[in-house]
């Protein structure tokens, strides 16, 4: 079956974000907040580990406590911010503001950079007329970085767990998307780095390929394999 669409994922497939540390010093700078160079690495790599930037690592460890928002956090937005800033302040920071100071940066442009590719394939993409949806378990709207980044007129249909209360791999997400873009399932290519959410495509019949979830710098040709797969 020929391909007529294309969903790819958001954080680690189109977009990466930025690193913990460069997250903690844009907020510190922007709050006053003073903080010697040495307490702000070891202060970004607890945060790091306590997997408190959304789209950077997974926790290491996730709090009892925390569990249960923990494994529904992108089904709301309400429960994404509470997830991450819960996992924040498992790390002790000199500032209370900080916290939600930190989960409002990662939901601004600057927090984002796209692969080197990304433009590339998916202004490709559409000089094949191949339809292209975000499909992104996410707890707040990416339209503006895709906007900032000058990739908004690549994409014809946005699917975010939040706004349908539902966190892929549930296949129900990828159905939404197939039916935004007027596809059948069997014609549609799902372009993520998660093995396990993004392989929740193939329970629709939707065909997958992966990427890897790398920085930028390390990935300057990952999508690239895209165009081939489309024919």
């Amino acid at each position: 079956m020929t391909v007529r669409a294309v969903l790819f994922d958001f954080s680690g497939t189109l977009f990466r974000v930025e690193s913990a540390e460069c997250w903690l010093r844009a907020v510190l700078a922007e709050l006053e907040v003073p903080l010697s160079a040495g307490e702000s690495a070891l202060a970004a790599e607890a945060l790091a580990r306590a997997g408190a930037l959304p789209g950077g690592a997974h926790p290491t460890h996730v709090p009892d406590h925390l569990a249960e928002l923990w494994a529904a956090r992108d089904r709301t937005a309400e429960l994404h911010r509470a997830a991450f800033t819960g996992l924040a302040r498992e790390v002790p920071l000199p500032d209370p503001r900080l916290y939600d100071a930190l989960y409002a940066r990662h939901m601004t442009p600057p927090a984002w950079r796209p692969y080197p590719d990304a433009a590339e394939v998916l202004a490709g993409l559409r000089e094949r007329g191949i339809g292209v949806a975000v499909v992104s378990n996410v707890g707040w709207d990416l339209r503006p970085v895709f906007r900032a980044h000058g990739l908004d007129a690549y994409v014809d249909a946005y699917v975010l767990s939040y706004e349908h209360e539902i966190q892929k791999p549930d296949p129900r997400l990828f159905a939404v998307a197939c039916d935004a873009l007027g596809v059948a399932p069997r014609e549609a290519l799902m372009v993520g780095d998660d093995r396990r959410a993004d392989g929740g495509a193939a329970g629709i019949g939707c065909a997958v390929h992966f990427v890897e979830h790398l920085p930028v710098e390390q990935r300057p040709a990952g999508l690239r394999p895209v165009l081939g797969l489309v024919g």
